[in-house]
């Protein structure tokens, strides 16, 4: 398993990252299995294990906590705050008085001292950014935290915090985490490019695109789709361009000597950006599909070939890739007189 320096936080991490997404109530239940998954993914090599508060309403942070029991200097633990824990709207977005909050119930769910990579999950546009990074920088130097960075922020969220940060005088956000894949590819636009202008570190989620590019016979039949049904529909106009691209994927996949899903992972690692590429499995055998990926590079002429069938900057469904929509496409108050 290669490494890699996140960033300029000075951290080591590995080309793949393992994402408890699906560990808990929404995904796998199990907690010894999901622990179970958690070992063998370090023992293959992964060192950054990346959850959230919000996943499972705290169940996959209590998971995570215990399957790093006796493991936990070896790992680079990461996880996020930001979306709804709650009906209460005090229990939510960056707020001083809420990231102070949201820190302490990670740590106790996790069952450490400290958080290696403490991520907002989604902008906050009802707080001033000077004033999360103000209490995120607070919980660096009291060492709650190593690093803090940022979650699907736009382009232009992420240089309005960089130069908050340095109008300010505080520490900065060093990382982004953002969904990317063959068919999710409209980062490489504006985020993308904003990221490397300003050094940070970039770890990347959904390189199966929920499951179309698993490689499975019906990819509209897994665990995901049964949550999300318009997004599976093959039928729709945009389940239509997919399974059209997924055709021609298999063939180039097959002809590189590869699986679907191992070019998939090799395409999202395969930017210049990306330090590190979130898998998120539920069961064992998906892990080890997954890591079979570990090491993969596509030569030149293999991703021009992506390119000629998904477009650079192209989302093939616009609804994969949610980005935070500003409140003033949502209330039309703050675009009339």
């Amino acid at each position: 398993m290669q490494r890699r320096t996140l960033g300029t936080t000075g951290i080591s991490v590995s080309e793949l990252a393992l994402g408890a997404m699906m560990f808990g109530q929404y995904g796998n239940p199990d907690h010894d299995d999901a622990i179970r998954i958690i070992h063998r993914a370090l023992d293959a090599g992964i060192n950054l294990v990346d959850t959230a508060d919000v996943y499972s309403t705290g169940e996959s942070e209590e998971i995570v906590g215990r399957a790093l029991k006796g493991r936990r200097d070896d790992v680079v633990l990461a996880t996020k705050f930001g979306l709804p824990m709650g009906e209460d709207p005090n229990r939510r977005g960056g707020s001083r008085r809420y990231i102070f909050r949201a820190v302490e119930d990670s740590l106790r769910r996790l069952g450490t001292d400290h958080i290696d990579l403490y991520q907002m999950h989604r902008p906050d546009h009802e707080t001033d950014v000077a004033e999360s990074l103000a209490a995120l920088s607070d919980l660096v130097r009291a060492g709650k935290i190593r690093a803090f960075g940022s979650s699907m922020f736009a382009a232009e969220h992420i240089v309005a915090a960089q130069w908050a940060a340095e109008r300010h005088g505080t520490y900065r956000f060093q990382t982004e985490q953002l969904m990317y894949s063959i068919f999710t590819r409209r980062p490489e636009a504006h985020v993308l490019p904003a990221i490397q202008r300003h050094g940070l570190g970039v770890l990347t989620f959904g390189p199966l695109n929920g499951g179309w590019l698993s490689g499975r016979a019906d990819p509209t039949a897994g665990h995901r789709a049964s949550g999300q049904p318009a997004r599976y529909d093959a039928g729709a106009p945009y389940g239509r361009a997919k399974v059209a691209a997924l055709a021609e994927l298999g063939d180039l996949a097959r002809e590189a000597g590869l699986t679907l899903p191992r070019l998939a992972l090799g395409f999202a690692g395969a930017h210049p950006a990306v330090t590190s590429v979130l898998i998120g499995p539920r069961t064992a055998d998906q892990l080890d599909d997954l890591l079979a990926a570990a090491g993969v590079e596509l030569s030149g002429d293999v991703l021009e070939r992506i390119d000629a069938i998904v477009p650079p900057g192209l989302d093939v469904n616009p609804e994969d890739n949610y980005f935070t929509t500003p409140p003033a496409l949502l209330d039309a108050r703050l675009r009339r007189r």
